[in-house]
Order: structure tokens, then sequence, then C-alpha cells
């Protein structure tokens, strides 16, 4: 390799990352767990966060009852991170990884929906971000309508489009300096809002309250487990797996704990159907154009992460592009769909559904990913991940039979216990209400553990 080729391949700020799923080099490796902290706080101080709690207040629960929720949901970061210790073992994405458990080919449909779901999120998080950026324009004296609309969409896009298409380095970069900015500004309206908060006891809600709860505050955390090996498979190889899981797991459970009791205070004082709108009410006049501002930042933060992910995403799905062109997929989809929700109003109603509908999938592929991990160690063959059909991982036609019963059973168990607005599983009244989708990962992951560990077809340590 020339000196010039070295120097194309190194992965810093501002300069367009050359790599995409194929496996890092070691000597390109760089960085430290420390790294993560700030990548997964920064990409959770969103406003998100705020809305769940406020909803499991809505589900009936008290102050204390949903801050309970909310702490034990942020736990689940904890899987999340540990999910990509495979990541420094092999230096390739997640959703190639998974093939080890599913199969080439078993692994396709899966990556399909998870390109559906970061897509999906991407454009959510854009029209949150394009609606206070909106309210701040006219606010300060734009106006409002199409155009200033249209304006708005178009900053938050070429934010969060920016960034992602640079890569690796850049997301880092902008997520731990706007984690600065977005920590001081939380932290603020935190102090405005918590003061307030009614703790009064209430009686406690059903089953059916408790589970809802849990689903709406874990779905977010959830849908990230297709991505943590994106962002360690540039970490030195001797970097402590300890280091990783914990470090990982702090960003993520600090900011998404914070703003989720800040949701469930504000929703214990004031009307948070608009969330948005209810949250404002709570806040000084002075404070609310920083507060819009705030919402724009972290909407993009987590899009940037979610829309980086999904160029990956298109290169295990067979895209034979570069991460930096498959990522104008990406963006140009999220654009129409921003578009349609902006402009159709049901569209964004109809796709929140639907995204909470695949959590029936997601949670049992999650279960059978982590299971397999735990089972090999995160020791896998990096070479057979990309062989193909002439790879250890291809099995039986590409399908890992043990993988692909493990994921069924877990869906079936998801879609008979799962509530929401798209369906309702049979099991749901008798459990009085509950919803159990999020067990259907355990249902899985013991499921492969049975079938798996009689073969378990490991690979040579790494």
């Amino acid at each position: 390799m020339t000196q010039q080729e070295t120097t194309a391949d190194v992965d810093e700020v501002f300069r367009v990352e050359t790599h995409g799923i194929d496996p890092i080099p070691d000597a390109e490796r760089h960085g430290g767990a420390k790294d993560l902290f700030w990548l997964w706080f920064g990409s959770n101080l969103t406003f998100t966060y705020v809305i769940n709690g406020a909803l499991a207040v809505a589900f009936g629960l008290s102050f204390w009852q949903a801050t309970a929720v909310v702490v034990l949901s942020g736990l689940s970061f904890f899987a999340i991170s540990a999910a990509g210790l495979s990541g420094i073992r092999t230096g390739t994405a997640t959703l190639v990884i998974s093939r080890a458990a599913f199969g080439v080919r078993g692994n396709w449909p899966a990556g399909v929906l998870n390109w559906v779901v970061s897509i999906g999120y991407t454009i959510v998080n854009t029209v949150v971000g394009t609606l206070a950026l909106e309210v701040f324009f006219d606010e300060i004296g734009l106006g409002s309508g199409t155009l200033t609309r249209a304006l708005a969409l178009g900053i938050t896009l070429a934010l969060t489009f920016a960034v992602a298409m640079w890569g690796h380095a850049t997301v880092q970069f902008a997520e731990r300096w706007m984690a600065y900015i977005l920590a001081i500004g939380f932290g603020a309206l935190l102090v405005f809002i918590l003061p307030g908060a009614q703790t009064t006891v209430v009686a406690a809600p059903g089953l059916s309250g408790w589970s809802l709860a849990f689903v709406v505050m874990l779905a977010g955390p959830f849908s990230y487990l297709p991505m943590p090996a994106d962002y360690t498979r540039y970490l030195p190889r001797t970097t402590s797996l300890k280091s990783i899981t914990w470090m990982g797991a702090l960003g993520g459970f600090v900011s998404s704990v914070a703003l989720g009791i800040g949701g469930v205070a504000a929703a214990t004082q004031t009307d948070m159907t608009d969330a948005v709108a209810g949250a404002e009410s709570l806040l000084p006049g002075w404070f609310q154009p920083l507060f819009l501002a705030l919402v724009l930042g972290g909407s993009v933060t987590n899009s940037i992460i979610t829309l980086y992910s999904s160029s990956l995403n298109l290169q295990v799905l067979g895209i034979p592009w570069s991460r930096a062109r498959a990522i104008v997929i990406s963006a140009g989809v999220t654009a129409v769909g921003s578009l349609a929700a902006l402009f159709l109003t049901d569209f964004t109603t109809s796709l929140l559904s639907f995204l909470s509908l695949l959590i029936i999938v997601f949670a049992p592929w999650g279960g059978v990913f982590l299971a397999d991990m735990l089972m090999r160690r995160c020791r896998y063959d990096s070479d057979a991940l990309h062989a193909g059909s002439e790879g250890a991982y291809w099995y039986r036609s590409g399908y890992h039979p043990a993988g692909m019963t493990a994921l069924l059973a877990g869906m079936a168990f998801a879609a008979l216990t799962c509530d929401s607005e798209l369906w309702t599983g049979p099991l749901v009244a008798p459990l009085g209400g509950a919803d159990l989708t999020l067990l259907g990962s355990v249902v899985a992951g013991l499921t492969y553990w049975a079938l798996a560990r009689r073969v378990p077809a490991r690979a040579p340590a790494a």
C-alpha cells in the first residue's frame, strides 16, 4: 500500500470516510471507550424521551411509578452497549456480524426491516426538528407557512446529512460537541420543570398500564440493537471490553433517564398531548426560543447516527456502492418521507404505528443476536462473515436453522402478546391487557441457546 493510499483511508473529522462494512485494519483503528459515552449520551439527548416519560403518566402511572419505569428501562443500554463488543473483534458492522446467527440469506430480511426502521426514525426526528425550527422562525418574525416550513426542513436535513455523509470520525466529533451544548440546555430545562412535579400517590395501574409504559420506554433502545458495532469497529483490539460496555451504557442511561424523568414531571403539571407545546408552557418566556433550539438539536443528533448506520445497512443488503454513495439513497428517502409527514397530516401517525409494530421482529432478533454473541464470547471468523457461500456462516443454503427457528418462535410470542394500534394479539385480553412484546427477545434467546448449544460452530479465537 502506498503512502497516498494509507493517508486516504485515515478516519478523520470532516473527511469523507472511505470504509464501509469492510473490516477495519488494525493499523487504522483509533479512539477509546470514552468516545462511546459521548456518542450514546449525545444521540439520546432527544426530546423523544420527554414524550415517552409523559406517556408513562398518561397510561395511569404516578410520578414515582413512571420514574421507576424510566430508570429500569434506561438499564437496557447495558445490553445495547454490550452488543457492540463484537465490533471490536471483527472490525465490521452489526448487521454483518449477525450473519453468524441467522446465515447470510437468513440475515437479509432483518436487514431490510432494520433499514426501514432506521429511515423511519430518521423521518420522525427530522419532522420534530423541522416543526420546532418552524415555530422558532415564526417567533423571531420570519412568519409561518409552507415556505417557512420548507426552509426549516431543508436546514434540518442539511445538518443531518452533512455529518452522516462525512462518516464515522465526524459523527463522533459532532455528537460530542453537540452533547456539551445540549446537556447545558436540557439541564436548564429540567431545572424549570422538575421542582413543580406533582408526586401525589395514585392508585396502582393495572398490568396494562405498566406493560405499555415499559414498551414505550424500551422501544427506542431496542431500535439501536442493529447498530452498536457500527461505532466500535474502529476501536483498537486492546480496548477493554468492560470499559466499552460501561461507557456506552452510561452515556445512553444518563441522557435517556434524565429526559424521561423530565417528561414524567411535565405530565404531572400540564397537558402533554402536544408535548412540545405542553413543555413550553412550563418555561419562562425568554427560554422558549432556546427550548425550540434544543428540540431541533436533539432531533439532529439522533438522526445522524440512524442515517449513518442506514448507509452501512444498504451495503449489507448488497448495494454495490461505497458507504458515502449509499447514504444518498437513505437521505433521499428521508427527504421524501419527511415531506409526506409534514404535508400529509395522517402520515406521521401511521408511520409511528408501523414502527411500533416492528418491535415484533426486532425484540426477537435482538434476543437471538445477543445469545449468539454470548455463546461465541464475541469471537467470530471475520473473513467468513464476508465470504458468502464459501464461508462458515452459509450453513444450509444460506440459512442457520437454529437462528431462524428461534427468531420465528420469538416473533410468534411477540405477535400473540402485542397490543398496538395496528395489531392486538389474541393473548392480550386474557393477560389483562398486558403487552408482553418485549419478552419475545427472551423467548428467542432461550430457544436459540437450546438449539445451537449442541452445534456451536465456533470460529477460531481472534
